[in-house]
């Protein structure tokens, strides 16, 4: 007996709509391996759709006070809480996560980010006014940038349309989002919400459209002349192609891209609360994090009784499909991703040695065991790349400029964390690291107040906070005579 595949549509003017052309994509389920949905394969004349509606909503949503945005964020909030198990559903069967997980660990940040940036809309604004020549007085405004192409990526595909179009829509700008091409179900829902509380307060429909596609689609709203600004959440390569299209016509760029966050432990650290620490923060989410504690350096002295203790809470740790108990993490997000994986460990050199783990689990789905790699060195591929995977690896250091040299030396420079009770040596540590955050005796803790984003091939521009907020606006000098 042959299932009917669920229909995904796209959202463009309020309405869910085909791809113009008709063609579409099978969606997987990560955890199964089996698709349960069909979604749009958009073309130019999908993206051209969406682009013009979001371009002639603007001027409208722009125009509206601070208040009145404020009261529709706030609203999709209260939304989102309203209809939680409905997006938990959506997104366990976009990614295979546990469902207890995302009902504790996504829902509650996501409506928490929605609502600081609800506040934070109230909070737009340029310098007081002042007198800098004589007869004149200048003034400040800061305004939205326009339209907004956005990419999010597969890992937290929910988590990450809110971090794109809450602050966006903030600070008064229309939305174009396009989900990754396998994880499109949960953000298709949140358009259905979203255009639900704008149809419902009788804003413009077009203040915010989803687009599904692949990456031919993606690279179309970036070169599309419509939009001001580009935000990208993906891969090194997707954001060099980005920044490289969007260069044609100027546009506004935000990246964050890879991460391989180094984990340094010191000799003083305590050992069972950073294997505890590390073990949650390299392992959540099937590693699929670029922020994920996966690069561990461990000073000498203590290094083969850490890797034993972490070995084991590996070991201990379970993954399995959405429904089961004390699961930490579900599978990887797709049969490519599941290849990746696995080659880093295939190609491994002679003198890596694999402590647990290093391998698929079952034959349904794409599931892969806890890891842990030893003995590795600072130029081997698996120290270098991004394996975006529940895969950890240890190398042993025998000072702190040592550590530093090996934390600082891969291209990505997004997170790290220090394990140490030195005050001292934390505070030099959080100095010379040149990653965007430094965690001290913790991993991953995220907050919508503070920013996220990294240095180097990790992107560039802000998530989160008054930070990313105002990267979604530009500011504008205006000067009048007193005479």
């Amino acid at each position: 007996m042959t299932t009917e595949l669920r229909r995904l549509r796209n959202y463009i003017d309020g309405e869910f709509r085909d791809a113009a052309d008709g063609r579409t994509t099978e969606v997987v389920n990560p955890a199964t391996g089996e698709p349960y949905a069909t979604a749009p394969l958009s073309g130019a004349a999908d993206v051209d759709a969406a682009m013009a509606a979001a371009e002639a909503a603007f001027p409208v949503w722009r125009d509206l006070v601070p208040a009145e945005r404020q009261k529709v964020l706030l609203k999709i909030a209260d939304a989102f809480e309203e209809r939680a198990e409905e997006l938990i559903a959506a997104e366990c069967e976009n990614t295979g996560k546990p469902v207890g997980l995302t009902r504790t660990e996504e829902i509650p940040p996501m409506v928490d980010q929605v609502r600081f940036f609800a506040g934070a809309a109230r909070m737009l604004e340029g310098r007081s006014a002042g007198e800098y020549m004589d007869g004149m007085t200048s003034i400040v405004r800061r305004e939205p940038v326009g339209v907004c192409a956005q990419v999010a990526p597969w890992n937290y595909p929910m988590m990450m349309a809110v971090w794109k179009f809450a602050p966006a829509l903030a600070a008064g700008n229309t939305v174009v989002l396009k989900p990754s091409d396998t994880t499109p179900a949960s953000t298709v829902l949140i358009a259905e919400i979203i255009g639900g509380v704008l149809a419902e307060l009788g804003h413009p429909r077009g203040v915010f459209n989803v687009v599904c596609g692949d990456r031919d689609t993606g690279r179309l709203m970036v070169e599309h002349p419509v939009p001001a600004m580009v935000s990208v959440t993906g891969s090194v390569r997707a954001g060099s192609q980005v920044a490289a299209s969007a260069a044609g016509d100027i546009k506004r760029v935000h990246l964050e891209l890879g991460g391989k966050a180094p984990v340094v432990v010191f000799e003083d650290a305590d050992i069972a609360k950073a294997v505890e620490g590390i073990t949650g923060a390299g392992f959540f989410n099937a590693g699929q994090d670029c922020t994920a504690a996966t690069r561990v350096l461990v000073h000498q002295s203590i290094h083969d009784e850490f890797v034993t203790a972490l070995s084991k809470a590996a070991a201990d740790t379970k993954t399995g499909a959405p429904d089961d108990e004390d699961v930490l993490y579900g599978p990887l997000n797709n049969a490519n991703q599941l290849a990746q994986v696995s080659g880093f460990i295939e190609r491994l050199p002679a003198h890596a040695r694999v402590e647990t783990g290093g391998h698929r689990v079952g034959e349904k789905g794409y599931f892969y065991a806890p890891t842990v790699v030893s003995g590795l060195k600072q130029d081997d591929e698996i120290v270098q790349r991004e394996v975006f995977g529940p895969v950890i690896t240890v190398q042993s250091f025998n000072d702190e400029d040592q550590a530093v040299a090996y934390a600082n030396g891969v291209e990505y420079a997004l997170a790290s964390s220090v394990w140490t009770k030195d005050h001292g040596r934390a505070m030099r540590m959080s100095k010379k690291l040149d990653f965007g955050c430094v965690w001290i005796n913790t991993h991953i803790p995220i907050v919508a107040e503070m920013p996220h984003g990294g240095f180097k091939k990790s992107g560039y521009g802000k998530d989160l906070s008054a930070y990313g907020f105002e990267d979604y606006t530009r500011i504008k000098h205006v000067m009048t005579s007193l005479d």
